[in-house]
């Protein structure tokens, strides 16, 4: 027995405005850039229920580059559209792994990182075909060869009834990623290539779209992407001299003119504490940029757990200067060798000029480091004409490396802030 959505409720009536052509969409590939608050993850959250629902032998696949974060996304989002469509009589719940069955056909629901490569080429399923993958935060999938990988394994033929299809949703933070000339620059015929805003967005209160409006007034750099989903690259960007590159800093090991350099910058609410890690060549000019943490609301104690967990907290780190009671608690916690950058007149741009003369390679891994070097660009006045500082909305991996670089030079005079 396979229960129509229609039956249990409004499948119009849930999805809202904006997402019609999806439902529609035939083809193999959807793919969906949007802004925040614009959606798109719970739309795809239906999209993938109501396939359940309405094809009898149809197993889905959500997929994240790393496995720990679907528990708090498409786990989450799948559980409030079957709830949206008041269908939980019909599906069962496991949490380890996590998994949803749908209990009219024995079809189900699994939860699959990247970073979990067997347990993706070893999917089987006692009932059907898989016939669904949605991609969440597309945008970490940062070779397109993973993508072809599982792709080229969703094959054979199907039950009557069953249409093979991804649905990807991302912000689209790098206009150098490769998904943006596949699906977007050259879309083939099974290709639906969407952009979408929080303009769409029925659902959301005048608090928040205060919150869009704001951003457009005090930072349109930021608003492009977050807000109206343009591809982020910021006008008058700071750092062109960059590009990504796979590569094992293990090679660098040992080896005579590359030092290994760490720079770490504080942050808590309004700002995201950063740590990178990078292997620099100053005579050649060249920095390997290998490694990062990055996240809000880290406390000082969680901050230091996640550099042991990475085996960071024994290394020379380079801070911020002007936080020193963080630096002395994570000493108390057990980075001894925490040290303050100090700061010089116009440390900042001498900073920037100074990285500016190097060529930056970065790790594909290092996808936050990636989206703000991407967006780092000088504000801009009342009038819109570029001005000599930076902005101060994708700074703090970029502080960090500063911090980091020249602190570490042997001919720096200042370890600039």
């Amino acid at each position: 027995m396979v229960i129509r959505v229609s039956e249990a409720v409004s499948l119009k009536a849930a999805v809202g405005q904006g997402y019609d052509d999806v439902f529609q969409w035939k083809g193999r590939y959807i793919v969906i850039k949007g802004s925040r608050a614009s959606k798109k993850s719970k739309t795809a959250a239906l999209f993938l229920i109501s396939k359940m629902g309405s094809e009898q032998y149809g197993n889905a696949l959500c997929i994240r580059k790393t496995s720990t974060t679907l528990r708090n996304s498409c786990f989450s989002d799948c559980k409030w559209a079957i709830a949206k469509l008041k269908l939980q009589n019909y599906f069962k719940f496991r949490e380890n792994p996590l998994q949803i069955t749908y209990l009219p056909t024995g079809t189900v629901i699994l939860f699959r990182g990247l970073d979990e490569p067997l347990k993706l080429t070893s999917l089987s399923f006692d009932v059907g075909v898989l016939s669904t993958i949605w991609w969440e935060e597309f945008y970490e999938i940062d070779d397109e060869k993973d993508f072809n990988t599982i792709d080229e394994s969703m094959r054979g033929i199907t039950p009557p009834g069953i249409i093979k299809q991804h649905i990807c949703t991302f912000n689209p933070w790098n206009e150098k990623w490769w998904g943006k000339k596949r699906f977007f620059d050259n879309p083939d015929s099974e290709t639906l290539a969407k952009t979408t805003t929080w303009k769409i967005n029925e659902w959301i209160d005048d608090a928040d779209k205060k919150l869009f409006l704001n951003m457009k007034k005090n930072n349109p750099a930021r608003y492009r992407v977050a807000g109206e989903a343009e591809w982020g690259v910021a006008d008058g960007v700071i750092y062109e001299n960059w590009e990504e590159l796979a590569f094992d800093y293990h090679d660098f090991l040992g080896k005579k003119d590359y030092k290994f350099v760490y720079g770490l910058d504080f942050g808590y609410t309004s700002s995201a504490s950063a740590f990178v890690a990078c292997v620099v060549n100053y005579t050649e000019k060249t920095i390997f940029v290998f490694d990062e943490i990055y996240g809000s609301g880290m406390t000082n104690k969680m901050l230091y757990q996640k550099l042991a967990y990475k085996n960071y907290a024994k290394e020379t780190i380079y801070c911020d200067s002007a936080a020193p009671q963080s630096i002395a608690e994570l000493r108390e916690c057990g980075c001894t060798r925490v040290r303050r950058a100090m700061k010089g007149n116009d440390s900042v741009m001498y900073g920037i000029q100074y990285l500016q003369n190097f060529k930056i390679y970065v790790h594909p891994d290092c996808k936050n480091f990636i989206m703000e070097i991407s967006n780092y660009h000088w504000a801009k006045d009342r009038f819109g004409n570029p001005t000599d500082k930076p902005d101060k909305e994708f700074d703090h991996l970029l502080d960090a490396l500063r911090y980091g670089v020249t602190s570490t030079a042997r001919r720096a005079i200042y370890s600039f802030g």
